[in-house]
């Protein structure tokens, strides 16, 4: 069996990890689920650090990783974006403890990526 094959579920937490920088840099991270997007643009429209892609017609992250100072422009984007039936498609996360920050639906810091 190929790796392409292996049925194992990827960890959430281990997502961009390999390029990341340092924790101590960037404590916190964005998953987004772009393949749920649907472009509402709600995300661009409270957050600096998210756009709309003229190509693609959805919203995306200017950077995955940052700090204090952008933690709270980015539980905008996650509060506000109309995707966010379930779960939600944009989730911050604090790499130090692997929790969820927003949009936390379970209120226990689990990651709620659905996939």
């Amino acid at each position: 069996m190929s790796d392409s094959d292996d049925e194992t579920p990827v960890d959430p937490s281990t997502i961009g990890e390999a390029n990341a920088p340092p924790v101590a840099e960037a404590p916190y991270k964005i998953i987004f689920e772009a393949n749920k997007c649907f472009g509402a643009g709600k995300c661009a429209a409270v957050s600096d650090n998210w756009e709309m892609d003229i190509t693609s017609g959805m919203g995306k992250p200017k950077t995955y990783f940052f700090g204090e100072d952008a933690l709270d422009d980015n539980v905008a984007a996650a509060e506000a974006c109309p995707a966010k039936k379930g779960p939600g498609v944009i989730h911050v996360v604090d790499r130090r403890t692997d929790e969820e920050v927003a949009p936390d639906p379970h209120g226990d810091g689990t990651l709620s990526v659905d996939w």
